[in-house]
């Protein structure tokens, strides 16, 4: 087959998949679990920066980060030397008995870049999942009250108390009740498909989402006293890269102090520079109680951080813990992470080329049938394929095909929500990179749409 090369990048040699990749999808099959989802058979063996090559050589650009967690990129030098150094002098010893001193340093440079005033306490754990558990477990135990609210659209995470928070997708709780009881799901406010698009009209259903909580859930079937956080993602993740309107996320706030509620903010996808700033709560200007972080966290290292105002935690020692939590080469990683972040300007350079990407697709409503959004900040961004415009019915099928086609091409993009293509490379991502991407999108959207 004939190299098809696309400028500054994807190379594909092999029809896909290729033939050692086709062994290892038949491997895959007989011992793997089918909870997996899988959007087509890449089967990565190397990176480097954006770049990602398959085992039959086959290089291409991952729009993806390997689900917004390869922020720094794929094998940034600085990262691997921090992972190699920690790997030869401490592998574990379990930070729930024992001490590591990066687990502290890294605590004081998360306080420092903290999205609300300290002091500041930081749990360890392995996942975002994690995370989300021990800001659960936290607002219960603090705030002596049992019940949490949630927004539909939500992905928490898939452990049972996680899971319980999650409302994305009906196949992610199929079979699996009784759930953590004491979790209410409310609208989140999804202004493309909320309201008509115009200013003052979003701004209202925004706000309307918002005092639901307020105006009828807390005068019919939930007594506030007795509610211990509202849990909310910035910026919804697997529920369509749903960006939450700033009043909305200021009258959260609002409605918690006055009920001596916990805001607790999921930056798990959203958060360490993704959007331009360290946390999509930022853009907002609203102070949390909580944030729970991971993906971008250690470039790719498991590693789960809850982070919460002092006062919050105060559990007593057996609360709750982790035998791997804050491993002390996932802590190196994260630190070196923050380190590449602040030296190479990696959130200025979200914020320039995200921008440069939503402009080029900001008239793409106009001009594709099958566009209905195209929204974010920084590098997290969501195109929005529709059947039709007027009904805003969802394109789910011509999503997977658009994703399909670009994988194809070489561009390694996932979907997220019902119908939409999410955008979310590594922060070191250049513009010309960013370009090859978009046009390869644009491509796949146009012939798809015909």
């Amino acid at each position: 087959m004939t190299t098809k090369t696309l400028p500054a990048g994807p190379k594909i040699k092999t029809a896909l998949p290729g033939p050692n990749a086709k062994r290892i999808l038949a491997g895959d099959n007989k011992y793997i679990s089918p909870s997996y989802t899988r959007s087509y058979p890449m089967v990565a063996k190397s990176g480097r920066g954006v770049v990602v090559t398959d085992v039959d050589g086959n290089d291409f650009f991952d729009f993806s980060a390997g689900i917004a967690v390869t922020s720094t990129g794929h094998c940034h030098p600085q990262v691997v030397a921090a992972i190699q150094k920690q790997a030869a002098e401490l592998i574990h010893m379990s930070g729930t008995d024992f001490y590591y001193a990066n687990m502290v340093e890294l605590a004081e440079r998360l306080s420092k870049i903290a999205p609300m005033p300290g002091p500041h306490k930081i749990y360890y754990g392995n996942s975002g999942a994690e995370a989300i558990e021990a800001a659960l477990k936290m607002a219960r135990y603090h705030t002596k009250r049992q019940n949490i609210i949630a927004f539909f659209g939500a992905f928490h995470g898939r452990t049972m108390g996680a899971l319980s928070l999650t409302a994305s997708k009906p196949q992610q709780k199929r079979r699996f009740a009784p759930l953590v009881p004491g979790v209410t799901h409310v609208r989140y406010p999804d202004v493309y498909r909320g309201c008509t698009g115009d200013a003052q009209d979003a701004e209202a259903f925004a706000l309307g989402c918002a005092r639901f909580i307020e105006e009828k859930l807390f005068k019919t079937t939930l007594p506030p006293e007795e509610v211990a956080a509202i849990f909310v993602e910035p910026i919804q993740g697997e529920g369509g890269y749903v960006v939450a309107p700033t009043p909305f996320m200021q009258e959260l706030r609002r409605i918690c102090d006055r009920h001596g509620i916990l805001l607790v903010v999921d930056e798990v996808q959203s958060g360490v520079g993704r959007t331009g700033k360290w946390w999509a709560v930022e853009h907002t200007g609203v102070q949390p109680d909580i944030v729970c972080m991971a993906k971008g966290i250690a470039s790719g290292m498991p590693l789960g951080v809850t982070m919460a105002r002092a006062d919050i935690m105060d559990w007593v020692p057996g609360s709750h813990a982790s035998t791997f939590g804050g491993n002390p080469v996932c802590v190196a990683a994260a630190l070196a992470t923050l380190d590449v972040i602040e030296k190479e300007g990696l959130l200025a350079n979200a914020t320039e080329i995200g921008n440069h990407m939503l402009k080029r697709m900001a008239d793409w409503p106009r001009k594709h049938r099958l566009v209905g959004d195209v929204r974010g900040r920084g590098l997290m961004i969501g195109v929005e394929i529709v059947k039709d415009q007027a009904t805003k019915e969802y394109g789910n099928a011509e999503r997977d095909r658009i994703v399909e086609m670009a994988f194809e091409r070489g561009i390694l993009f996932l979907g997220c929500g019902p119908s939409t293509v999410r955008i979310s490379p590594p922060l070191v991502v250049s513009r010309e990179e960013a370009d090859t991407a978009i046009d390869v999108l644009e491509e796949c959207i146009e012939i798809v749409g015909k």
